[in-house]
């Protein structure tokens, strides 16, 4: 297959691009703007790879996408560009309209476009990628499934939802084959350091205060960004048109678990002067607004009709991460300080 990455040079585009490369029999070209929460760096060992293909783009210029659409002739597109940094859409929410909504909208009507000139191949589809935000908040028990209603409570998770309600509707109205997935919170190696994991590992090498919104006490499912890219290179190889999947990794813990989680793993392999632990840096912040309280996901239908699982644990996940932060100094380097460090408050779960 030619495959059609949309945002592949940030987290999960960039793990997914490696996965597709380096590991199946399919050629990846990988579309992307390189906004700030890019890294080149980040698929800069696929470089004179035979089957992967970078090309500099906007998903909101139509032309460009006509033009990339036209050159690599896709067989599958995995729709992952878009702006997804809550406290960011909460001070301005435009940007997160313009890329995750009209971007959205030029994509699917660029594959649309594709599609009825008779150049694609009879099997193409359409992979969106959502989140578990545009759910809203969970209570104490229960988890989200495919059928939840839709409740998003930010910018942010509101303008997936949007996207979200388009491709379903291109497909019911324009016969677009969509699908749509839902994944839970990603962590991993080369996460934009605004996020709150690399954060924590970055805030606390450099001393520096580890902030926590709130109490400290929202929950999250947390899946290693490996396993999330395996997952929606199954549901582009053989899920079902018009169907949507949860992508979850079966790791809820509270905001401040994970926070001593990456401190404990710090204490074992930086230790702080004089005997002090990582996790003395925590420092409780205002709470945001919005912020919702819980989220977990119901994976069953991906297990059942892909035969997808995760395959990392949080513990062995979350060692590696903090491992690579440690030893890709190149990386970090590569990021403006001032990017990531524009928000005083909490980091972005």
């Amino acid at each position: 297959m030619n495959i059609l990455v949309t945002g592949g040079s940030g987290f999960i585009g960039s793990a997914l691009c490696r996965l597709i490369a380096r590991n199946s029999p399919h050629r990846v070209v990988n579309y992307d703007l390189l906004t700030y929460a890019a890294n080149p760096l980040s698929t800069a060992d696929l470089a004179g790879a035979d089957n992967y293909v970078f090309v500099r783009g906007d998903i909101r210029d139509a032309d460009a996408l006509a033009r990339v659409f036209a050159r690599s002739r896709p067989d599958g597109v995995i729709h992952l560009a878009a702006e997804s940094h809550v406290d960011r859409s909460i001070d301005g929410p435009r940007a997160f309209l313009d890329a995750n909504v009209i971007g959205s909208y030029r994509l699917l009507q660029a594959a649309r476009e594709y599609r009825d000139s008779g150049s694609a191949p009879e099997n193409f589809r359409l992979v969106h990628v959502s989140t578990d935000e545009v759910f809203g908040s969970l209570g104490p028990e229960g988890k989200f499934s495919e059928a939840t209603p839709y409740d998003p409570s930010s910018p942010y998770s509101a303008s997936k939802a949007a996207a979200d309600h388009l491709a379903r509707a291109w497909r019911r109205t324009y016969g677009l084959p969509t699908i749509v997935t839902n994944c839970s919170n990603n962590y991993g190696p080369r996460q934009f350091p605004e996020k709150l994991v690399p954060l924590v590992i970055l805030n606390a090498v450099e001393e520096r205060p580890l902030p926590v919104y709130g109490d400290g006490m929202n929950v999250r499912d947390w899946l290693y960004v490996e396993d999330h890219a395996r997952a929606l290179l199954a549901v582009l190889e053989s899920g079902r048109v018009g169907e949507s999947y949860n992508i979850g990794g079966d790791g809820e813990m509270t905001n401040l678990e994970l926070v001593r989680a990456v401190c404990a793993e710090l204490d074992l392999r930086r230790p702080r002067r004089g005997g002090k632990r990582h996790a003395e840096l925590i420092e409780f912040v205002r709470d945001r607004p919005g912020h919702d309280r819980r989220y977990a996901m119901d994976s069953r239908k991906i297990r059942r009709e892909l035969g997808w699982a995760p395959r990392e644990s949080f513990a062995a996940g979350i060692a590696k991460t903090v491992d690579w932060y440690l030893e890709n100094g190149a990386w970090r380097a590569a990021i403006p300080a001032a990017s990531y460090r524009a928000r005083l408050g909490g980091a972005e779960t």
